[in-house]
């Protein structure tokens, strides 16, 4: 038993302690993978026209799409 007050073993803290450092080396390696597949996506620093113009050239496509595909009868 050891002297502290968690009553954990020392080999117990470092096989705790291993196993801890590796699952956050996995969390920070899929949250890195998850930010680079975000950016290649979307990327967060805007373009020459800003957000606004990404988000208009966006919907006009969108808009494009639409009506290529179910004319609005007039």
């Amino acid at each position: 038993m050891a002297d502290n007050m968690t009553n954990v073993s020392d080999e117990e803290a470092k096989e705790f302690h291993a196993m801890f450092s590796q699952a956050f080396t996995v969390y920070v390696g899929v949250a890195v993978v998850a930010h680079i597949l975000a950016w290649a996506w979307r990327p967060w620093i805007p373009g020459d026209g800003g957000f606004g113009a990404a988000l208009i050239d966006g919907a006009n496509a969108v808009t494009a799409a639409v009506q290529s595909i179910a004319p609005i009868a007039a």
